[in-house]
């Protein structure tokens, strides 16, 4: 073999080592799982298809119901298949300290400084907020509600409540409306004197009460003229504002902020390709996509300007809607939640 017939050979090996690769590269793969149904097509559209066209890395979509146990045998047996997941606060909230997922390097992300207050943790950085609010009928209601405490205030606007049949966030906002401040709840909520003062609370309005238990419930109650005004998720009341036209008007004040979140379990396989998706995922531009598909709000506070201002009034990120906020601690909820689930079933049944 001559030298020049030398050459090209190694020219032509290096070729088709770089085009092995490339080809290698876009064949890579991230599997990651959320919730299915509308939520996770609504997913694909504004995450998983653009990023996969940009990068090359094919999504494999999977969906479970938020076992944070499937997650736990993944890592438990060194066989973690799933790179990226979206998970809800509760998950959050002990599998973080079980050791179940990734801390999260901010500096391969974005600026945790930007995003939603609750919404960037240690091992989870938000993807929606989701939130409970309260509604009321317009064509019902002589004198529109502004305030949770009008919710407690039978004499201004008498008639019938829709209250979520759960301890959650009614017992916070029974405490806003006695007078403690948001950010002074779960402190007060801590202590046997705080529960019995959000309960003397609620037994103001309790004969007063329709207690709801489905999602679509509040909408219909509303509509039904059944309730004067009832505790509601945002989406939910703004797809019967929007899509079904209904008369319905939202209260933002102490609106109850929850949040999904993108966690990596630990030991995920493509790690450095999960913070690249999470990355994409966050980005503010992104993100103001999504408000395209659902009324979750964006947690990240850069979106809000890129979205539009018809779209952006509906959704509960708007600025005007983040002036009084109550964010859902899910950690007080884990260490509390069967004591005061079993008191409030209780309070129920007497």
């Amino acid at each position: 073999m001559n030298r020049n017939n030398g050459r090209l050979l190694v020219a032509a090996a290096t070729a088709a080592l770089v085009m092995a690769t490339a080809q290698a590269r876009a064949a890579e793969s991230l599997t990651v799982t959320s919730w299915g149904g509308g939520y996770q097509e609504g997913q694909k559209k504004v995450y998983f298809d653009p990023f996969a066209a940009k990068t090359g890395i094919k999504i494999v979509e999977e969906s479970y119901s938020g076992e944070n146990a499937k997650i736990k045998a993944q890592v438990d047996a060194d066989d973690v298949t799933w790179d990226v997941v979206d998970v809800d606060s509760n998950m959050i909230a002990t599998g973080c300290d079980e050791g179940l997922f990734e801390v999260l390097d901010y500096s391969k992300i974005a600026d945790r400084s930007k995003f939603v207050e609750g919404s960037a943790t240690d091992c989870a950085i938000g993807t929606i907020v989701v939130t409970t609010v309260f509604a009321y009928d317009t064509t019902v209601l002589p004198q529109a509600p502004s305030a949770v405490t009008d919710i407690f205030d039978l004499e201004k606007l008498p008639g019938k409540r829709g209250l979520w049949k759960r301890p959650y966030v009614n017992l916070e906002w029974a405490l806003i409306a006695d007078g403690v401040a948001a950010k002074d709840v779960y402190t007060t909520l801590a202590t046997p004197e705080g529960v019995d003062r959000a309960f003397k609370k609620l037994d103001t309005i309790k004969k007063d009460v329709v207690w709801w238990e489905a999602g679509a419930q509040p909408a219909q109650l509303l509509a039904d003229k059944e309730v004067v005004m009832s505790s509601a998720w945002s989406g939910r009341i703004q797809a019967a504002i929007s899509t079904d036209k209904k008369p319905f008007k939202i209260v933002w004040d102490a609106q109850a902020l929850d949040f999904n979140f993108w966690a990596i379990p630990k030991g995920a396989k493509h790690l450095e390709d999960s913070y690249k998706f999470i990355a994409f995922a966050s980005d503010a531009a992104t993100m103001a996509e999504q408000s395209k598909y659902s009324a979750y709000g964006p947690t990240n506070s850069d979106a809000a300007k890129l979205i539009a201002p018809a779209v952006l009034e509906t959704l509960p990120t708007a600025p005007e809607h983040m002036k009084s906020i109550l964010v859902y601690d899910a950690k007080f909820w884990g260490e509390h939640g069967e004591d005061l689930t079993k008191r409030f079933n209780n309070w129920l049944a007497q």
